[in-house]
Formats: structure tokens, sequence, C-alpha cells
């Protein structure tokens, strides 16, 4: 299972970072954990850089059930990530804070999905 981006994924936000296109958008995180305490250590040193790149956790919510979907697509929690732009999620995923904790977020997480979501100027949640 993935947790990590592939290598077309990782070129494809940083070809946005800085583009005429990058803007403001949310991460919807879905994460499944194989290791809570390893996760929480990445967690914490994530909070940090995120709020000094101009990002914010806009929701967070452990996930209950699948309701529509097969057991491998379970997931634990579900966090809706706003950022500035592309530029600003490619300065967190590579803030050498992060490269120093990366271990924990593999070693904590057996599957994550992130979504790249379209977003307003502000970091909010609405409907489009």
């Amino acid at each position: 299972m993935a947790v990590e981006p592939d290598a077309s994924q990782l070129q494809e936000i940083q070809a946005l970072a800085g583009s005429p296109e990058d803007g403001p958008f949310v991460m919807l995180n879905l994460n499944r954990y194989r290791d809570r305490d390893a996760y929480a250590r990445y967690g914490a040193v994530a909070m940090s850089v995120l709020e000094r790149v101009g990002g914010r956790i806009l929701w967070h919510a452990p996930a209950l059930s699948t309701v529509v979907g097969e057991d491998a697509e379970r997931y634990d929690d579900v966090i809706a990530v706003w950022y500035p732009s592309a530029a600003a999620f490619v300065a967190l995923a590579t803030a050498p804070e992060i490269m120093e904790v990366r271990e924990d977020r593999v070693a904590g997480l057996e599957q994550a999905t992130l979504l790249r979501c379209e977003s307003g100027d502000e970091p909010v949640l609405t409907a489009p």
C-alpha cells in the first residue's frame, strides 16, 4: 500500500509549484495507521512546518467506517489541510525537519491517500 507519492505524482505537484496556475487548495488526507505513536511524532513536526508555510488544518475526524468501498479502502482518520499554494506544500514536504522524521511517517502509515481539491483563497471549508 502506498504511503509516499510516486515519481510522477511528485513531479506533477513540483511542476505546479510556482507556475501561473499555482494557488490555494485543500489536501484531503485519508490515513490508515500501522503505528499511531510513530505518526504522532511526525505529525508534531509537520504541524510546526505547516504553520510556517502558511497552511492550516481545516478539519480532522476519525473515520468511523467505510460505507461504500472495499476493506482495503478503510481509513482511520480524515484530515483536510489548506495550503496557500503547491509551492507551500512542496516546501513542507521537503523541509529539513520533515526529512528528519520521514521514517516515522512511513512507519506510522499503513496506507495514505492524498487528494488535492479545489479551494478558495481563504482557509475555510466551503461548498463549491
